[in-house]
């Protein structure tokens, strides 16, 4: 307790020892719990959740929204692993909004550069497309890592790979070609 009589102290989030991976678990002999669904009887023809309309709507600019685009492939990833169903679709939806506006700050950052004049005083300032940029990828990072814990933790071998979050930056660098 502080001296102003506040209790400060108790767990953080994010301390501690991170969990082990189902396959470090079994490597090293140790009980490893596996969430046991039930084996579907046909694998084939595996239906992904309808892509929502906001994924997919026309941007101000007349581009397209790569959100659909990043939903499906982040589907079919999972889908690749057998963990489509241990991860919520919103989270999916979620993350690829966050990674198709990242992009799209990226390009403005491309087309209108660093710096913006400021409104009244007309001295240069930086773009609030940085600021926006870093908020949009520090949220992406966050949402992939969720999604990626749980693949980790729910596969019994190791991945390795590239992953959606590879695809994105490939994305990335294409747009800034012209390539896209």
């Amino acid at each position: 307790m502080a001296k102003d009589g506040t209790n400060r102290g108790g767990s953080r989030i994010g301390a501690g020892r991170k969990p082990k991976s189902l396959h470090d678990k079994i490597q090293a002999g140790q009980d490893a719990q596996v969430i046991d669904l039930p084996t579907p009887t046909n694998l084939e023809g595996h239906v992904m959740p309808p892509v929502k309309e906001y994924l997919k709507a026309k941007q101000k600019n007349g581009l397209e929204f790569d959100a659909a685009d990043i939903f499906k492939k982040t589907w079919e990833w999972l889908v690749e692993r057998g963990c489509e169903r241990l991860v919520n679709t919103q989270l999916i939806e979620q993350y690829a909004v966050s990674v198709s506006r990242w992009i799209q700050c990226e390009e403005c950052i491309s087309k209108f550069g660093f710096l913006a004049r400021h409104p009244t005083t007309g001295n240069a300032i930086a773009s609030p497309y940085v600021s926006m940029s870093r908020d949009y990828m520090k949220q992406s990072s966050q949402l992939w890592f969720q999604i990626f814990q749980v693949v980790k933790e729910n596969n019994a071998t190791t991945y390795q790979g590239s992953t959606p979050q590879d695809d994105v930056m490939e994305r990335l660098l294409r747009s800034r070609k012209g390539m896209n």
